[in-house]
């Protein structure tokens, strides 16, 4: 028995199966309401073309214009701290003199440098378009669009799977959820009975436990089936079940058991395909 999970809180919209229907593998089971997923995985793709153009931009670095655009601002910088320099050196010799007050000579030296400070910032800017964007920085952009790209590819794998399909072939034992409900992520939306051969699941009694290996024959009866159908032992657990064997002295023990899987064999598969699941059983060997 196996379960297909919901993989997102969306509406159901069509059933395809119904109970007790056998389905090949990739069989489509039930679809989910996809309004909402296509339209957040449009957004990210969205996003992931805009860090796509973010990274083209960084490596194919700084424009003509943007480098031509700095150099006119050094310019002018420079014209300024110039223009801002001669006032100073004009203003110096009258405030020697006393024929202007400190304060105004004060202020020319003040934006004298400043202009200077200026011109040294417009060239710096200058030289930092003429390097060209730093590795650093195309490194960051690359890893951005990286980032994008997964989390538009995992939006599409939930897109994808709102169509439920079976992922085995096997029967439809259980739909808990109708048409219209909207089920919780992770919930059941189907449950199918899957697998080459039915088996029974019976429990070994700890005396008989050391004489039942995996491959030993043995004959299945079925409550209200006649005659016996034959068996082989495919699995037996190592780790008894009930009573915890660190509880259990003398001869407590006998109430082991042993959880063991008894698979049926035969040549009519059909008939061993339609047999109903759940129904007791009693095994000898």
């Amino acid at each position: 028995r196996i379960t297909v999970p919901a993989p997102a809180a969306e509406t159901i919209v069509a059933v395809a199966v119904v109970e007790g229907q056998h389905v090949p593998a990739g069989a489509p089971l039930l679809q989910l309401d996809a309004t909402r997923t296509a339209a957040q995985l449009a957004a990210l793709q969205a996003q992931s073309q805009r860090a796509g153009q973010a990274l083209e931009e960084l490596e194919h670095g700084p424009r003509v214009e943007d480098i031509a655009q700095a150099r006119a601002n050094v310019a002018a910088a420079r014209a300024q701290a110039a223009d801002a320099s001669a006032y100073y050196a004009r203003l110096q010799p009258l405030g020697r003199q006393r024929l202007v007050a400190a304060a105004d000579v004060d202020r020319a030296r003040a934006a004298a440098g400043n202009a200077t400070g200026v011109v040294q910032a417009a060239e710096q800017a200058l030289l930092a378009l003429q390097h060209g964007t730093r590795a650093e920085q195309v490194a960051q952009g690359a890893a951005s669009l990286q980032a994008a790209q997964a989390q538009q590819d995992e939006q599409a794998v939930t897109l994808g799977k709102l169509a439920l399909v079976a992922p085995r072939a096997g029967v439809i034992d259980a739909l808990p959820y109708r048409l219209g409900d909207q089920a919780p992520v992770g919930a059941p939306l189907a449950v199918l009975l899957v697998g080459d051969h039915p088996y029974a699941r019976v429990y070994l009694p700890s005396a008989l436990r050391p004489s039942v290996v995996v491959g030993q024959a043995a004959h299945v009866y079925l409550q209200g089936r006649d005659g016996a159908l034959t068996g082989r032992v495919r699995a037996v657990r190592s780790d008894p079940v009930f009573t915890p064997y660190y509880a259990l002295t003398g001869e407590d023990a006998a109430r082991l058991s042993y959880l063991a899987e008894i698979e049926l064999v035969g040549t009519d598969t059909a008939a061993l395909a339609r047999l109903p699941a759940g129904v007791p059983v009693r095994v000898t060997f």
